[in-house]
């Protein structure tokens, strides 16, 4: 297949043609293949690679002629993402990098919000986004987008971004996910290892009825240290809901640690703290969960487990392109690896368990 290229602006009579995809590897000091990679949304490319290739292509004004590539081969260059929210920090940052691999691409891309889980309603979206051709990225993690990746048609490329799955799936699954339980579970554990006896957990609603992953491994790192296990406050997906938790757990004095599903959560819990008296760390330690933006700039800074929601909706992509795409290489179930970013909301108790 072959690809060109062109500024901006058309070019006029006698000028020289736009740049190429050679002229933007040459300027970045990577290989062609490296920048189709990049531009493909292959998420094997490093991040510094990935990042300088991108510089080049706008510094050079370098673009790729989605209608010729789509005459050329006969496929709709195009996907569509079916998700019920577009705000919460997780799902936009999904969306974000969808986007960002999707241009690279020249895809066009199309969003579809799912107002209701009720399953005709579910069907008949996935059926109008099926019915503008192209693949779809399916973002399931609630009820109503379960149900979207369940009733997508078969032989419609697809790829499903998932909670955390009880065991790896099989062949025919293309799914995308991020590590949560080894996420909570490593959270969980700097809490117990700071000294304190156990630790309290405000949680997310779960795409399934089965337990959530997040709380999954909040709950295996408890019980690997002998540690009693509280029952877990629903906090739903905002601040809201973490201060009606927080102020419950603000009025029993024995807790002194507590993990949120995520950093909205924390937000909330910390007020409610606050309200009640109770310093943060000094009394009680506070984590969240995603690392989003604003974590590090809160008072004190917030404890949380960052996850590469950007890199997984680049890695949804790829996966999908692959599927598109016989030239575009398919890495199976990519995986976004958790790490703990350890900030000021996390201490030892004031009274260490012994």
């Amino acid at each position: 297949m072959n690809v060109t290229g062109h500024t901006r602006k058309p070019a006029k009579a006698g000028t020289k043609a736009g740049p190429s995809i050679r002229d933007v590897a040459a300027r970045a000091g990577v290989s062609h293949q490296t920048v189709s990679r990049v531009i493909n949304g292959h998420p094997s490319v490093r991040h510094s690679t990935r990042e300088r290739v991108l510089a080049t292509i706008e510094e050079l004004g370098f673009r790729r002629s989605a209608t010729a590539l789509a005459l050329a081969s006969g496929r709709s260059r195009a996907v569509t993402v079916l998700t019920a929210n577009t705000t919460h920090f997780g799902y936009a940052a999904i969306l974000q990098g969808v986007e960002e691999a999707a241009r690279g691409a020249s895809y066009a891309l199309g969003i579809r919000v799912l107002e209701s889980a009720e399953p005709g309603a579910v069907r008949a979206e996935v059926q109008r986004a099926a019915d503008t051709g192209g693949g779809l990225v399916v973002i399931a993690y609630d009820p109503a987008g379960v149900a979207a990746l369940n009733a997508v048609p078969a032989g419609l490329p697809h790829v499903g971004v998932v909670e955390t799955p009880a065991r790896p799936p099989g062949e025919g699954l293309p799914w995308v996910w991020t590590d949560d339980r080894r996420a909570a579970h490593e959270a969980t554990r700097h809490l117990l290892a700071l000294g304190h006896r156990t630790v309290q957990y405000v949680a997310i609603p779960s795409s399934t009825r089965r337990t959530a992953p997040r709380m999954a491994g909040w709950r295996a790192a408890l019980r690997e240290r002998g540690a009693e296990i509280p029952r877990p406050l629903q906090g739903g997906w905002g601040p809201a809901g973490g201060y009606a938790a927080g102020r419950k757990l603000a009025a029993d004095p024995a807790v002194t640690a507590i993990l949120c599903g995520n950093d909205d959560l924390a937000l909330g819990v910390l007020r409610a703290l606050h309200e009640a008296g109770r310093s943060v760390p000094g009394e009680v330690s506070v984590a969240g969960f995603d690392d989003a933006p604003g974590s590090a700039y809160l008072t004190p800074s917030l404890t949380s487990v960052r996850l590469d929601f950007t890199g997984l909706g680049r890695a949804a992509f790829g996966l999908l392109h692959g599927a598109v795409e016989e030239s575009a290489p398919v890495a199976p179930h990519p995986l976004s690896v958790p790490e703990l970013v350890v900030r000021e909301s996390s201490g030892p108790p004031p009274h260490p368990a012994p």
